[in-house]
């Protein structure tokens, strides 16, 4: 339990978090212009965009995706897979889970055109950080003892949802226009989608299943933006 942090200031955190994804955006958009400037060939340009942001965000992330991987095709009960997640380990198919996004996500990132692969770097990140504050508002925690994934779970509001909500939209419509209009229900889809299913096998969110939905949002904006809609 994080009891020194004030619960006012955990919540409302919770806003800034869409802007954090844009300044990770902004540090792979400098790379990316960096590296092609230094003729260096697109495919190893996304690979070394895909490690630098896993460096960016010391991979907390992926953490949270194994774990969730891990404790869900253990096919164990309720109980035994929030015992997993707790454990300091990773298993086989933890380590499968971390392969296969991280290939899928140069995968995806390598079948983006040239001419939109700027703003896809920009609204993957902002998106991906904004499907936690959607899921913290709307599914409940799983634990009983907090952590700091239930800290954000007891004192997230709607206030934070909606300021939250309104910055990433206006970035995301100013930025991708009338195209927005399909990108943004199908990213809240996903989100409710996976959140959901995380949910209901667990009993609620943990900080683990949040960090798993920020990686499988990344991957599918990235598979959106890899398709001939966008």
């Amino acid at each position: 339990r994080i009891n020194h942090i004030d619960e006012r200031k955990i919540s409302m955190s919770m806003i800034y978090f869409s802007i954090v994804g844009l300044l990770l955006g902004l540090i792979l958009t400098g790379a990316n212009n960096l590296l092609s400037f230094l003729n260096i060939e697109q495919f190893y340009i996304n690979v070394m965009l895909i490690i630098l942001l896993i460096v960016l965000t010391g991979g907390i992330h992926l953490d949270g995706l194994a774990d969730v991987c891990d404790a869900f095709l253990s096919r164990k009960d309720r109980e035994e897979m929030l015992k997993i997640m707790r454990d300091s380990h990773i298993g086989v198919m933890g380590v499968l889970s971390l392969i296969s996004v991280i290939l899928l996500k140069i995968a995806f990132l390598s079948s983006i055109s040239i001419s939109l692969k700027t703003i896809s770097l920009f609204l993957v990140c902002a998106l991906s950080r904004w499907s936690l504050v959607f899921a913290i508002f709307l599914f409940p925690y799983a634990r009983k003892e907090g952590g700091l994934g239930g800290a954000f779970a007891e004192f997230s509001d709607w206030k934070c949802l909606l300021v939250a909500s309104m910055f990433t939209g206006a970035v995301v419509l100013s930025i991708f226009r009338q195209k927005a209009l399909l990108l943004i229900p199908s990213v809240v889809a996903f989100v409710c989608l996976i959140a959901w299913r995380l949910s209901k096998q667990l009993g609620g969110m943990t900080g683990d299943t949040y960090g798993a939905l920020c990686e499988l949002t990344e991957g599918f904006c990235l598979l959106l933006f890899s398709t001939k809609w966008m």
